[in-house]
């Protein structure tokens, strides 16, 4: 049974915390009122949250797209959740999917509502669902909300696929060229080392080939130095963001990059627009549907702009004057937004700016890609270049054409 941390307070009103072990959150509730304790909190531990399952064994994007978009014709269709759930569970041949379904419909079949039920399973489902399914819970449509998510979440998918394509062949050229580049250092250009040293000796032995000898030398005696060092700059880079001073930090260097910031910026602009009108056009309020539309940017630093527009519009104000504040969002964005205001149709001006930035955002996206691969191959030219430059400048010295 999964851990459950709780806060909880006695008769006396003294407050007590501590660790409980349950089939659920209605368990724990059982158990402390047994105890004579008044539960205040109840979450399950961090532990439980992060244990679920080996990296392969996660559902991938596909899958997860694939199951939101049944149980959403599942509930239209009429069939109850718990039902839905069942036969999905049933049905599913990934056996990391089929442990998380049957844990959420074991969940639901205790008076856990979905939302909550999703939200044990971090590891698996994104804050973006869990806030979604929640207003969808709230608002009764939760069979249209699903509907978006499994469409958000193949358009995600479908993305990272195009771009994760378009890359392999540029990559493939970067690590084929710099192995061949490491091999000539570590064995083709140490051959040369006596000849070089006497030359050098006499003075005679020209810059590009002493750089490319001292190269040589670090690479040969230090490589696993140098690979130590990567390695451990990987693991502090990682550690440090899963802080969320590390993580901020980091969303705000990606978005202010030459190249790849305003691409970045984009793509979190429109996800943010698009959760935005299709909660607004589903009826949800617009404070709750900012509190769940801010998470889709996946951007702390327009999360926090968002989140502060939100305080403004609770006080009255319009939406685009604060977003316009914060300099985060594209000008015409916040134009956009501000008519939409006036002619009382956000909903769909917010779709179709989300519409916009995407198609225009893909386009640069392949534009880029497509550079990538030509830029790799000029950048594997120059180092190879320099290699043969540093070898062949002694020799043609030494024979006197130079």
């Amino acid at each position: 049974m999964p851990d459950f941390r709780y806060i909880a307070k006695e008769l006396s009103g003294r407050e007590v915390t501590g660790v409980l072990s349950g089939n659920s959150e209605l368990d724990i509730v059982s158990q402390l009122s047994g105890k004579q304790l008044f539960p205040v909190k109840i979450q399950a531990s961090q532990a439980t949250k992060n244990s679920t399952m080996a990296w392969f064994q996660r559902p991938r994007s596909g899958h997860l797209a694939t199951f939101f978009s049944q149980l959403a014709d599942l509930l239209r269709a009429g069939v109850p959740l718990l039902r839905s759930l069942e036969l999905l569970e049933r049905q599913t041949s990934h056996a990391g999917l089929k442990a998380v379904l049957r844990d959420l419909r074991e969940k639901v079949a205790d008076g856990t509502r979905l939302a909550e039920a999703m939200r044990l399973h971090q590891d698996v489902f994104s804050e973006l669902a869990v806030s979604m399914v929640r207003a969808g819970e709230e608002g009764a449509f939760l069979e249209d909300v699903l509907k978006q998510v499994a469409d958000f979440t193949e358009h995600q998918q479908e993305l990272k696929s195009r771009v994760l394509g378009a890359m392999a062949y540029p990559f493939f050229l970067l690590f084929a060229g710099l192995a061949v580049v490491w091999a000539m250092l570590v064995w083709f250009v140490p051959m040369f080392a006596p000849v070089f040293d006497r030359m050098a000796e006499r003075g005679e032995l020209p810059w590009a080939t002493t750089a490319l000898m001292a190269l040589s030398t670090y690479v040969s005696s230090y490589w696993i130095v140098t690979i130590l060092a990567i390695l451990g700059v990987i693991v502090f880079v990682r550690q440090r963001l899963q802080t969320e001073a590390g993580l901020r930090q980091w969303h705000r260097i990606a978005i202010g990059m030459p190249a790849m910031g305003p691409v970045i910026r984009s793509l979190a602009v429109a996800r943010f627009c698009r959760i935005l009108g299709t909660l607004l056009k589903n009826g949800v309020p617009i404070l709750q549907s900012l509190r769940i539309a801010k998470d889709a940017t996946g951007n702390r630093v327009l999360t926090d702009a968002i989140a502060a527009a939100a305080d403004s519009v609770s006080t009255g104000k319009s939406l685009a004057a604060p977003l316009g504040q914060s300099q985060q969002f594209p000008a015409e964005v916040i134009e956009m937004i501000s008519v939409g205001e006036e002619a009382n149709n956000l909903e769909q001006v917010l779709v179709s700016v989300a519409d916009t930035m995407e198609r225009r955002t893909h386009r640069l996206l392949e534009l880029a890609v497509r550079l990538l691969e030509p830029l790799m191959l000029v950048i594997m030219a120059l180092l190879i270049l320099f290699v043969v430059i540093g070898l062949l400048l002694p020799v043609m010295k030494s024979s006197g054409t130079l």
